[in-house]
Order: structure tokens, then sequence, then C-alpha cells
């Protein structure tokens, strides 16, 4: 097993090479200036010291170069330094946005706990929800479990968040006053009551998401039982005396997750770039917001970062994919 994840490993680094150099050349190639949003009244020769300050005077090849050894040694050091308290990257550059003149990571590390209370949330909400609803609707087929889960599940999956959002707004805030239609990001939890406020804030933008992911989720588990559950193993289980719960929730189960885990697995990096829109809908400060942020302010080191954090996080469940198919199926890891 340990060879197999060092094998997934290798392949890892060059594809997250290559994707940073497409996301490096495409932002290059995007029209738009940083200086644009300077004032008509700086002097030329100030604004091309400002353009040399931020970089934009070197050959596209240092650029990338060093913005390769700022993400993966200088920051990976400063996060060294803040938990431990070390001086391994004192005195480094690090990636500075030209919207706030500041560290990317410092303002991607202020949006990750917003983005983990709700998208987060709502991911765990909406597979815990989908998997029992698919192995159920497979066992029982065409049952009226089956038929109001797959009514649903066309229900959640057909209609676009953002209108989703925007109906559960006019109805539980606008109409109800039950629950809050802008997410408070200045809000801390510190005791019971607070705790009570950021669930009742929660609530409808997990709700939009988890629906989503759940009624997607739920489709792939409810065909890979239902392709298993005929096949001769199953069968074969049966015969030798095996009760009912064990074939199901031991053999077909497991045979079962193998194609699940890659739809669950690849769906938590889509979670975090698909949920702009709904964080946009119910204004949650987290990774959307700053990414649709970034693009309008024709900040490219923020949107390179951002995207490039995207694709390392697709990349990183992949892998975990991976590993799990090895543990369901050990004939994988030899293959």
């Amino acid at each position: 097993m340990l060879n197999f994840t060092i094998r997934r490993l290798l392949m890892a680094i060059p594809t997250l090479l290559l994707i940073g150099l497409i996301i490096f050349l495409l932002l290059e190639l995007a029209p738009g200036d940083p200086m644009s949003q300077v004032p008509l009244t700086v002097p030329p020769e100030v604004k091309e010291k400002m353009r040399e300050a931020l970089g934009l005077g070197e050959p596209t090849h240092i650029r990338f170069w060093k913005w390769l050894v700022q993400f993966f040694v200088v920051e990976p050091q400063y996060l060294l330094d803040a938990i431990f308290g070390t001086e391994f990257a004192e005195g480094k550059l690090r990636v500075i946005s030209w919207q706030t003149r500041s560290p990317v990571m410092d303002i991607v590390a202020q949006r990750i706990p917003q983005t983990l209370w709700v998208i987060g949330m709502s991911y765990v909400v909406g597979v815990l929800i989908a998997l029992p609803i698919g192995i159920i609707s497979a066992y029982r087929q065409y049952s009226w479990f089956d038929q109001i889960g797959t009514f649903v599940s066309m229900i959640g999956f057909s209609v676009p968040t953002f209108f989703s959002g925007v109906l559960l707004i006019v109805i539980f805030s606008v109409n109800l006053g039950w629950f809050p239609s802008i997410y408070d990001t200045t809000l801390k939890v510190t005791d019971w009551s607070s705790f009570f406020q950021q669930t009742k804030q929660m609530a409808m933008p997990v709700f939009v998401l988890a629906l989503y992911n759940a009624a997607q989720i739920s489709r792939f588990m409810r065909a890979s039982m239902l392709d298993n559950l005929n096949q001769d193993y199953v069968r074969t289980a049966r015969a030798k005396g095996m009760t009912e719960q064990v074939v199901v929730l031991v053999h077909v189960l497991r045979n079962s997750m193998i194609p699940v885990i890659t739809v669950i697995a690849l769906g938590v990096p889509q979670v975090f770039g698909g949920a702009i829109i709904t964080e946009q809908v119910f204004k949650v400060n987290g990774l959307g917001q700053l990414l649709i942020t970034a693009i309008y302010a024709n900040d490219i080191p923020m949107v390179q970062t951002l995207t490039f954090i995207f694709a390392v996080l697709i990349v990183v469940f992949n892998l975990i994919a991976d590993v799990l198919y090895g543990i369901l199926d050990p004939r994988i890891r030899y293959d």
C-alpha cells in the first residue's frame, strides 16, 4: 500500500507543475493592467517604478519561477514560523496581492474559516444524507421511498443554487423572519447564544449546497448499488446463508463505494470553487467571494493563487480517492 501511495504522489508532482504553468500563462494573456486603478495624476515614471515593485518588469519565466518558489517554499516556511516560532522565512519575499498590497496567503487564511464553516459543513451534510438515501433507494427499487428520493434528487440537481438561495431568503428571511439573509462574518462563537446564532445564519446556505450535493451523490450511490445487487457474488453470498444485512452492507456496499468515492472526492474542490454563487447570494465572506473580488480588481496574484489552490485540491483529493480504491479493492494496487 505504501508503494502504491508513493507512485500516486510522484505522478501528482508533474501534474501540479503543468497546471501551475497553464494557469500562469493564461493569466499572462488576460487583458488588464494593475496600474489602471492608479489615479491619472500619478506621473508615468512613478507608475513605472510601481510596476517594477510589483515584479512586472521581469521576463515571464523568471516571474513564474519566483512564484513557484514563493508558493511551495516560502509560504510553507511562513506557516512553520507561525506555528513553531521559528525564523525560516525571515526577510523572504511572499506573493503579494496587487489590490491590498498584503500577502495573498494571509488573506486566504482569514477567509478559510468562513468557507469551512459553511461550504465544508454543507458537503459533509450532503454526503451523510446522500449515502443512506442511495442505498435504501437501490435496495427498495421502485418503492415509495425510491420514488420520493428520485423526485427530490431531480429537484435538487436541476434547480440552480442562486435560485434556491434567493427563494429561501424570500420565504424564511423576508416573509417569516426566521433566519438572517446576510452572513455575519464578524460573529465569534464564544457561548451557547453565539453558537445558536451561528447555526441560524449557516442554516440556509448549508441547506442550499447540501441539497445540491446530496442530489448528485445519491443518484450515483443508487446506480452503483443496483449494478452490484445483480452480480453473481451476491447470489452466492445469499446461497451460503449470509444474512441480508451482511450481504448488502458489507459485500455490496464495499464494491459500490468504489465509483462513488470518485464523485465524493472530486466534489470537494468543486464545492470550494462552485460555491462562488452561493457565497455571493448569502454574502459569505469566503474564498469564492474573494476570487470574484480579485477578478473584478484584476488582482492577478490573488486569482492565480486561488485558482492554483483549487487545482491542488483536485489533485490531492484525486490522490485520496486512488488510495481509497486500493483499500476497498486490493486488486487495484497491483494494476
